[in-house]
């Protein structure tokens, strides 16, 4: 055959900056290039391979999960600029009501249907920040205004904690550096942390959750076994933070800390010695890898 104008798939991959293991892998899982086969049998892309690679690159950067990425891309559709979601953040924010309804009806099969569509068409990533975070802190404000009740506040949190830790199956593998991850002494709310952890995960890290409530000599048991890359201690009030400033200032000089939360503040921070995580868990996951 001609082979004029086609690729193998080293420089394939120069050009798109995507590993070729990872170009194979999006041909067998979503059939997304298309390749010939030289004399030699060498796999031989052609331009519009190389164009449906850079429409899932680009579809990736935009929020949405590699199976909606892929079948975007073998469909041709652009997104409609680069950087926010296709048709703006319309399905995004349909699903996010979606979600939201069921929740605040008691409606748990509906709530994992909406979270089944979420995840399956939009990144973790993403549903955590511009969906789950954001319906959480209203959930809080809509709960200390008395406009849901305890048993909706309960009800939503605990139907999220389940589905978060479900993705989480499985994030102490592989080999990167190990988080250790922990709520103050008396903090019960640990989805903020949970969602930390989901992102962190997903840069490579290793997870080892202690949840809410964590003791503190439970805390220092287990950093001391561990020897972990980064130690970060969440609240929701400054109380539970306040009096671990001198156990933090301790960890401090083996290993990374941080504190996390609505009860972390730069003043406490400070005090330790240790580093605030003040951005959203999903930038400040970024911001420690």
């Amino acid at each position: 055959m001609n082979t004029a104008g086609y690729l193998r798939i080293g420089e394939l991959s120069r050009r798109t900056g995507v590993a070729p293991e990872l170009l194979r892998a999006w041909e067998r899982r979503y059939g997304l290039t298309r390749p010939t086969r030289s004399s030699g049998g060498f796999r031989l892309y052609s331009e519009a391979d190389e164009q449906r690679i850079e429409l899932m690159q680009a579809h990736l950067r935009s929020g949405l999960a590699a199976a909606e990425a892929a079948r975007r891309a073998a469909e041709g559709e652009v997104p409609a600029e680069e950087g926010r979601l296709p048709n703006g953040s319309a399905e995004l924010d349909a699903l996010a009501r979606s979600l939201r309804t069921a929740l605040d009806s008691f409606a748990e099969a509906d709530s994992q249907a909406a979270l089944d569509r979420l995840f399956g068409a939009f990144t973790i990533e993403t549903v955590l920040r511009d969906v789950l975070m954001p319906y959480l802190s209203e959930l809080g404000d809509r709960w200390a205004d008395g406009e849901v009740s305890v048993a909706q506040e309960h009800f939503a949190s605990n139907v999220l904690r389940g589905r978060l830790l479900g993705l989480a199956r499985g994030w102490d593998d592989g080999d990167g550096p190990r988080a250790l991850l922990a709520c103050a002494p008396g903090e019960l709310h640990d989805l903020g942390l949970i969602a930390f952890g989901l992102a962190l995960r997903r840069r490579g890290w290793r997870i080892t959750f202690l949840g809410p409530d964590t003791p503190t000599d439970t805390l220092v048991d287990a950093a001391r076994k561990l020897q972990p890359a980064l130690v970060v201690v969440s609240a929701t009030a400054r109380r539970r933070l306040k009096p671990l400033v001198d156990i933090l200032n301790r960890l401090k000089r083996h290993t990374r800390v941080a504190i996390a939360g609505a009860g972390a503040s730069r003043s406490l921070a400070d005090e330790a010695e240790v580093e605030l995580l003040e951005a959203d868990p999903i930038t400040a996951a970024a911001a420690v890898a």
